[in-house]
């Protein structure tokens, strides 16, 4: 079996699409009137076997677009001071190009058309992205604008949780609360959560494919 067979190929998995994990934290709950503070992504890649693996992470800190508001109780939440000196955090524009530039190479390594967003409540973080991308006028989005993949629902159906620290802990996965609501730790939580619901998908797949095919009761 070749790297490019169908089998082992992203594009044929996803239709086209790479699925890319991606996390926001923010000054609010309202994209167009609250800050994007901080964003990671981890594009997904495969290992030798075929089976989904994260891949490298891509992080920043994002400077408060002109305007934005920022709600107390969700700096409370993220613990994310934007006025601390050593943020090194970067303007809207400039913190997009930083997080698209390698998204857009992992998706032409794999052949693929776009990525798609993968998230935890993603309609939340594709929603965050596109107000960021309308406000700055960017034009090379990798993200297909309104499809998503939510690990709420997968993790819902392979492990019966749709809060992110039971759900990866459900899935075997370590979790550690005092790190939660960093951008980069849950976005790495959710790769590796993702992951494990669709290789568990896999195997399931496999091992039926594998089943003997039932012998025929004999006639009369």
């Amino acid at each position: 079996m070749t790297e490019t067979s169908p089998t082992r190929s992203m594009a044929a998995r996803f239709r086209g699409f790479l699925p890319v994990v991606v996390d926001v934290e923010t000054g609010g709950f309202d994209p167009e009137r609250h800050a994007l503070l901080e964003i990671a992504a981890v594009p997904i890649d495969l290992d030798a076997r075929g089976d989904l693996v994260p891949g490298p992470t891509v992080t920043t800190h994002v400077e408060a677009f002109p305007g934005a508001e920022l709600d107390p109780k969700s700096l409370e939440i993220t613990g994310i001071d934007p006025t601390h000196p050593f943020r090194d955090a970067k303007p809207e524009k400039e913190a997009l190009d930083l997080i698209f530039a390698p998204l857009r190479a992992a998706v032409k390594k794999h052949g693929c058309q776009r990525a798609i967003l993968v998230g935890h409540n993603a309609h939340f973080d594709i929603g965050v992205l596109n107000a960021a991308i309308r406000r700055t006028g960017h034009k090379r989005s990798p993200f297909h604008p309104f499809s998503v993949f939510d690990t709420v629902t997968l993790a819902g159906l392979a492990y019966g949780q749709t809060v992110l620290s039971r759900a990866v802990q459900a899935a075997g996965l370590e979790w550690n609360a005092s790190e939660a609501h960093s951008a980069v730790y849950d976005v790495e939580r959710t790769a590796e959560l993702f992951c494990a619901v669709h290789n568990r998908w896999q195997a399931m797949s496999r091992a039926l494919l594998l089943q003997p095919a039932p012998v025929p009761a004999p006639a009369g």
